[in-house]
């Protein structure tokens, strides 16, 4: 890992509901880690949770993390999508399963609309399973144009979620 110094703060989201899900997300924690100039600052707990799309597949366990780097936005992007790829991700049907799924969820308090790249997350403000454990490690950070993630946490049901491992 090389130390990102001042950099931006970004927050990652992680699921896996195939082969191991459990160690894919700790794999992938690992990985992050190890990013060029960045830093990994925090993981939350895991917490396992059925699927948001086709109910036709395992449970997921998800995490957070934030992260300090001096990548761009869009080479950070890039670097989690090759993370992907070494985990063994194939992205077959839309909201299938995968063996690991990294989301740039926030950018510092920027808002991007690029191809193939949308920060805030789309749907971040709405997902349980991506709040709470978000909330866990940061719960003052801001999500633009949405307010603080612990309120837009305390918004959402947490009753599909079960924590399966205390924070990394």
């Amino acid at each position: 890992m090389t130390t990102a110094g001042v950099g931006t703060l970004a927050a990652v989201g992680l699921g896996s509901n195939l082969n191991d899900p459990v160690a894919q997300v700790s794999g992938a924690l690992a990985a992050l880690a190890a990013l060029p100039d960045s830093e990994l600052l925090v993981a939350s707990s895991l917490y396992r949770n059925p699927p948001m799309g086709p109910q036709d597949q395992p449970d997921y366990v998800n995490a957070a993390a934030l992260l300090r780097t001096r990548l761009t936005a869009q080479a950070l992007l890039q670097e989690l999508q090759a993370l992907e790829r070494r985990q063994g991700r194939v992205r077959e049907r839309r909201w299938g399963p995968r063996t690991i799924d990294l989301d740039l969820l926030l950018w510092g308090d920027a808002t991007i609309n690029e191809p193939g790249l949308i920060v805030p997350h789309p749907g971040l403000h709405e997902r349980p399973f991506v709040l709470y454990p978000l909330a866990e490690i940061a719960p003052g950070l801001h999500v633009p144009g949405r307010g603080r993630v612990d309120a837009l946490a305390a918004a959402c049901s947490a009753a599909s979620l079960v924590k399966v491992s205390p924070a990394g």
